[in-house]
């Protein structure tokens, strides 16, 4: 090697080992920041999480108030009690599916297993007659059914999978509560 071939290589050499200790010393007391794309990706993360906690309560709330509707219909025909209690039972099921507790189930004996302390269910009168009553109650289950059908599209798969299958049982509790009395 010629002695110019060899000054170069110095001098590559020594360039090389400046730049990688310039890169290894900082004056930054910390890590550098997210880049854009990170913090583009986050706020998009962020803004799906929040649609989906919306989607999850709407869904919650559309099952809750079914619920509340089951028990006001209980509590003004006890004779339907029979009829009704498992599917009350199986959209409290529900409610718990989606994501919330529900009120306590009440037990065989009529009594609760912890005590109730939240406010009584609003909502229309539930009518005297009790066919009309389970009439009024397939209404609510199908518009329970139609709010959740709705959610779909808009839904993560599992949980979207789920909302059909209680959007579904909505639509048989509907039928049970209606047109399976007549068979």
């Amino acid at each position: 090697m010629t002695t110019t071939g060899r000054r170069a290589l110095l001098v590559a050499g020594a360039s090389a080992a400046a730049a990688a200790l310039t890169g290894c010393t900082s004056d930054d007391a910390g890590p550098p920041g997210p880049s854009a794309a990170e913090r583009a990706a986050a706020r998009e993360a962020e803004r799906v999480a929040r649609a989906e906690a919306a989607l999850r309560r709407r869904a919650v709330t559309a099952s809750r108030t079914l619920l509340e509707r089951y028990d006001t219909t209980l509590a003004a025909h006890p004779a339907l009690h029979a009829r009704v209690a498992p599917l009350r039972a199986s959209v409290a099921a529900h409610v718990r599916a989606l994501g919330e507790d529900p009120r306590p189930t009440p037990t065989p004996d009529g009594a609760s297993a912890a005590p109730v302390t939240t406010a009584p269910p609003t909502g229309p009168a539930v009518p005297a007659d009790p066919k009309a009553a389970l009439r009024q109650l397939a209404g609510a289950a199908r518009t329970a059914s139609a709010a959740h059908t709705a959610e779909l599209l808009a839904a993560p798969p599992e949980y979207a999978r789920l909302l059909a299958s209680v959007a579904a049982s909505g639509a048989a509790h509907a039928y049970l509560l209606t047109e399976g009395a007549r068979t």
